[in-house]
Formats: structure tokens, sequence, C-alpha cells
């Protein structure tokens, strides 16, 4: 971008909670490439109502239509009629496509009709300006810098500390009154194939209570059924906050709590935004996708199980063409090799680290 002054930059990031926050460090690195322009999200009505008024890398939110083909858009999308005024009504000297392959993204980025378009590419996506090869298996924050590169920005992958307010803080106070260690279970997945099994979840509630430990359930609405599930298992009585938190109020939860043990899902990727030590719960593919690179506050667990349990198809060929076998219908867990052992290990380590991990919430003074 030498010789060609960026005032407006337009990001498009248009899926959920654990895609945004993978891409905090890269519009953090675009943020701090460009100070003084306007860094506009494309994204969705999740992304309006937790952003506005949040300090981060985002100035504002522009809600996007529906756009046909675009993976990932929550359903709540504006009509996509709306999508013609939606892409003349602003020009941008910067358009990021950091959406994914770029089969349905790129056309819309280069609709913008910014001075300067980048993004990721896909064997079957038209060309941006200039492009970053997609492939299936790439570390998901490091794929996102490597297209802020292309702009001259750069900066580190850990994810930039989200803040939160102090009415969301005094909220989860109140939701976990007392002295901890408070630690967050988080049993749901939106795909059934990457929630560790209900009963294991309840036994490691049940290890943790017995060393002192607080475990305490959290989730939204949707994943009332399966927590349900973690305290019928259960020995003990474990607090559920399940659809009792907005979003805002889950990160302070979170930030609350010294450790976070969940599966690979948006509450996962909240807890490393708010400075909560993770044991994370991960399908070895999407490991390779969006498990943490550190170990001192984030450990996450592997089950390496690529065959469907109750078929035994390859569930390992996504993004590899000309391998055999294209997975199957079924959705078993596929975390089963993880035992509850592990998991207990890893959250009574975390908790005696020397010196003592502290919450989010009290390193921010809070």
């Amino acid at each position: 971008m030498e010789g060609i002054p960026v005032r407006r930059v337009a990001v498009l990031r248009c899926n959920a909670l654990g895609d945004y926050l993978m891409a905090t460090p890269a519009l953090a690195a675009l943020r701090a490439r460009f100070p003084d322009a306007e860094v506009t999200l494309l994204g969705a009505r999740w992304h309006e109502l937790f952003l506005s008024g949040r300090p981060g890398p985002v100035d504002r939110v522009r809600v996007l239509p529906r756009v046909d083909g675009l993976a990932g858009q929550p359903r709540d999308a504006p009509d996509p009629r709306a999508l013609p005024a939606f892409l003349s009504a602003e020009r941008y000297d910067l358009a990021v496509q950091l959406h994914g392959g770029g089969r349905a993204s790129n056309p819309l980025v280069a609709a913008l009709g910014a001075r300067r378009t980048i993004g990721l590419r896909a064997a079957d996506a038209p060309p941006l300006d200039a492009n970053v090869p997609y492939r299936y298996y790439q570390p998901e924050v490091e794929r996102l810098l490597e297209v802020a590169r292309l702009a001259g920005a750069d900066g580190p992958a850990d994810y930039p500390a989200l803040a939160v307010s102090g009415a969301e803080r005094d909220t989860a106070a109140g939701l976990l009154p007392g002295p901890g260690p408070w630690v967050a279970l988080h049993a749901g997945a939106t795909d059934p194939r990457r929630r560790w099994p209900a009963a294991r979840f309840a036994a490691l509630a049940d290890v943790l209570a017995a060393t002192g430990a607080r475990p305490v359930l959290v989730g939204g609405p949707g994943d009332a059924a399966v927590n349900a599930e973690v305290r019928e298992a259960a020995e003990g009585p474990v607090p559920d906050l399940t659809g009792r938190t907005d979003l805002g109020a889950l990160a302070a939860v979170l930030e609350r709590c010294v450790v976070v043990v969940a599966n690979d899902s948006g509450p996962l990727h909240l807890a490393r935004a708010v400075g909560a030590a993770t044991v994370g719960l991960y399908w070895c593919g999407n490991a390779i996708n969006a498990a943490p690179a550190t170990r001192t506050r984030h450990r996450p667990l592997l089950s390496w199980t690529v065959h469907c349990p109750e078929c035994g198809a390859d569930c390992s060929t996504a993004g590899h063409p000309h391998r055999p076998g294209d997975g199957c219908g079924h959705r078993p867990s596929f975390l089963g090799q993880i035992p509850v052992a592990e998991a207990g290990e890893e959250v009574m380590d975390l908790l005696a680290s020397d010196p003592p991990l502290r919450s989010g919430a009290d390193a921010a003074g809070a």
C-alpha cells in the first residue's frame, strides 16, 4: 500500500464467535498498520450488538445482507435484496477478505469497488489484487495474519485482550459469588462430533469439586440440553449459568474463572481472549486450525479418532480432493479418546502453577 493513503478499510468476516476471535490478531495488525483509518467489519447482527461501544480493533460494524453461498453466515442476516445497495453505499481504500476460500466472498469483496483488495483464494475462487492460497489445514490465526501481511501489517498471534465493561464484571461477580477457584465447563458445540461426552464433563466436575475447585456450567440456550445431561450425571450439584448471560456477561464470567474447560467452540476462544487459562478438547483436525500454540496457560487435548465410530468412514480428507473418502452423515462424538483423568490432571496443573495463575478479572484489576 506504499504511496496510497488508506483512510477506510473494510474487512469481511461474517461468521461465528470463535471465527471472529481468531481474526482479531489480523484485525489488530491492520489497526496498527493504519492507525488513522476507519476499520469497518462486514459482519453479522451479533457483531454489531457485541462490538458496538466496545474498545478494540474494529471501529464499526456493517451488518451484511444474506449472500448466496457464503459459508458460515448467521441465519438472521438481512434480506439479500438489500445487498446491491449495501455494496454501493460506501467506498474503501482497502478491502480485506478474511472469510474463507473465496468462491462467494471474493466476488463480494471485489464488488465493493475498493482501490485495493486482498484476501484468501482457493483453487475455485476468482482472484483479488493480492492473494494468499487457501488450504484447509492451516492455523487459522496464521492464515489471517498472512493476509494482513499483504497490506504490510503484522503482529503477534496471541488474541488481543477483549475489553470487558465494569457492568459486565458486576454481573459476573453476582453470578459467581465468593472465592474460587472457579472452573468453567462448556459442554456444548454446534457440531456434535466436537462434543466431549456429557458424562465425562460430569465426572470432571466431581473430580474438581472434590479438590476444592468450583466447577460451573456455562453456555447459551442451545447448550441447555447437553448441560442438563451433565448435571444429571454428576454425583454432586453443579451450578449452571446456561442461558443466563448475554455474550458480554459470558465474557466476564469466563474472565472471572481461573481455568475454562471446553470443546472447540466460541466460549473456548472467548476464554482465551479474556485471559483465562484453558483446557481445550479438540478433534485432531480441528486442533490444526484452532488450537493455541503455547502451553503456559493453554493445554489443548487431542483425540486422534479419524474414522467414524459408527460406520468407520474416513473423516480426515477435507481439503484433500485426491484422497478417497468424504466422511459420512453420522454425528457421534469424535472426542471419546480423551479420558477424564487427562483433563483433570491438566486443570489441576494449571491451578497449581507457580507463580499462581490469576483469573483474567484479577489480572485486569477488577
